[in-house]
């Protein structure tokens, strides 16, 4: 925040700014819809209808042009990435338009691939992993499989994928009394912890939000209190506590979307839909723009651009302050 202006600070990226002033250099790229768990809150990257998956050539395709246009970052988004037989393909070609490029997986195959992906150019990954409790585990996706994703976080650790960052949905009377063992496990193996507040598609009334979402005000007092160090992040202004356990050092970050103005104000992320829609909100279907007809075939780069150019005039906070309604 500038301190003269009181005015959100945002990442330069010059060729795309939005009339809220936030300019995207972050692009959240879906490759997939497919997983092999089955989380029932999962919310499919706000994707409700899909179409046939964009191939390694048409995503590099749309990065490319979405570098060219000042975006720096590319997140590998699902469903589960590692399913699809040509991720590490996918990853090689991204790298050669993006400074970063991560990944977000359930972890249960990264064991077997976290070599080959840090090889591709992959430089982090975030794993999701909601429980250290087997039972928990499975009731939260379905699935056995927790010690595959232990492994394949140490995996991922051990080929310098890292910072790995852990992200836990906080479920209320289902895995909410296990954040401390969270927080030391993450402190122990040298991962950063998201906690991520439990939030529905499109806001609709969904009984097993009403019934599940946790409020995480407690949770944020107490690391505001415990933590010997804060921090900031520029996306979201997500603050970054730094706390002494036992097991080392434990960062955790918070990540509070739900009727949150400033979450929104500060978001410079732009997403594709796994079928090649251009996409500005997570919680919202009603106005993507076509990507893929411009990059499947014969390509046309100038509709790729006005595509894109289209898609942030689109752009606005899902959840805005009272006083701009």
């Amino acid at each position: 925040m500038d301190l003269q202006t009181n005015k959100p600070v945002y990442a330069e990226s010059p060729g795309l700014c939005d009339t809220y002033g936030r300019c995207l250099n972050n692009l959240r790229i879906s490759v997939t819809q497919r997983c092999n768990l089955n989380c029932f809150f999962c919310h499919r990257e706000g994707e409700n209808v899909f179409g046939q998956e964009l191939t390694p050539k048409e995503i590099a395709d749309i990065v490319k042009m979405a570098c060219e246009l000042g975006m720096t970052k590319v997140k590998i988004t699902g469903g589960e990435p590692l399913l699809r037989g040509d991720i590490v393909e996918i990853v090689s070609r991204i790298v050669l338009h993006a400074e970063e490029v991560s990944l977000t997986t359930n972890g249960v195959l990264l064991e077997g691939k976290a070599e080959a992906l840090r090889s591709a150019g992959l430089q982090r990954v975030n794993v999701s992993l909601h429980a250290m409790d087997p039972l928990t585990f499975k009731r939260v996706t379905g699935h056995e499989g927790l010690r595959q994703v232990e492994r394949g976080i140490a995996a991922a650790l051990e080929n310098h994928l890292d910072p790995v960052k852990v992200n836990m949905v906080v479920l209320k009377g289902i895995n909410d009394h296990e954040i401390h063992q969270m927080i030391d496990f993450t402190g122990h193996v040298g991962a950063i912890l998201q906690l991520i507040e439990f939030q529905p598609v499109q806001n609709d009334n969904w009984n097993p939000w009403n019934r599940f979402h946790c409020d995480l005000s407690a949770i944020e007092g107490w690391l505001e209190e415990k933590a010997y160090k804060t921090q900031e992040r520029v996306m979201h202004r997500r603050k970054k506590y730094y706390l002494k356990r036992n097991s080392g050092v434990a960062c955790v970050e918070v990540v509070k979307p739900m009727h949150n103005s400033e979450f929104c104000r500060n978001c410079t992320r732009l997403r594709v839909t796994s079928d090649g829609k251009l996409k500005p909100c997570l919680l919202r279907n009603d106005n993507l723009v076509d990507a893929v007809t411009y990059v499947r075939g014969r390509k046309n780069l100038e509709g790729l651009e006005k595509a894109f150019r289209k898609v942030v005039t689109l752009r606005e906070p899902y959840w805005k302050d009272v006083e701009a309604e």
